[in-house]
């Protein structure tokens, strides 16, 4: 069985009667209603989601459950998984960062680069997180001409390294 995928994370209390803000990880924010029964990274404890609306750039949830302020204060910073099953099927050049994360990095000689370690949005578009054998991650932008190619049955990914890096000083 494939890992569970963090779709949601749950912030600090809204209100008194048991809400939560909710950051989710998901294309339409308000399917996290749709995937049944959220739950811990291990599986101990499991969460229904009974009603959830938007917010400015979150949503305020309540839980089954949860009733007053200080039952949601106590689930803040939570992450929330469902079954990778349980998520559709994607389309081409489309990708789980749970897909992505652990896949051999490699150049178009097939030459070993390192790891995928994380996927990052920091608001200008994906990043890939490439840890190498030894020295410092590479922070790559995620494009069709960077990782020209992604083979998820193969565990690689071909990255076409940027000729020069902004900010590179060649004067030094």
């Amino acid at each position: 069985m494939a890992a569970p995928i963090c779709v949601a994370r749950i912030g600090a209390a809204h209100g008194v009667r048991g809400a939560v803000k909710l950051w989710t990880f998901t294309e339409d924010p308000l399917a996290v209603k749709h995937y049944g029964p959220l739950m811990t990274k291990d599986g101990a404890r499991q969460f229904e989601v009974a009603h959830v609306r938007e917010a400015r750039d979150h949503l305020v949830a309540t839980l089954k459950g949860i009733a007053t302020r200080e039952d949601a204060e106590r689930l803040n910073g939570l992450e929330l998984y469902i079954a990778r099953e349980k998520l559709p099927e994607t389309d081409e050049d489309e990708y789980y960062h749970a897909d992505l994360i652990g896949l051999a990095a490699v150049n178009a000689l097939n030459e070993p680069l390192g790891r995928v370690t994380a996927i990052h949005n920091f608001g200008a578009g994906d990043i890939i997180e490439i840890a190498p054998p030894q020295g410092p991650t590479m922070l790559l932008p995620f494009t069709n001409a960077v990782v020209p190619t992604v083979d998820l049955a193969g565990g690689r990914l071909v990255i076409e390294l940027p000729q020069e890096i902004e900010g590179d000083d060649a004067q030094s």
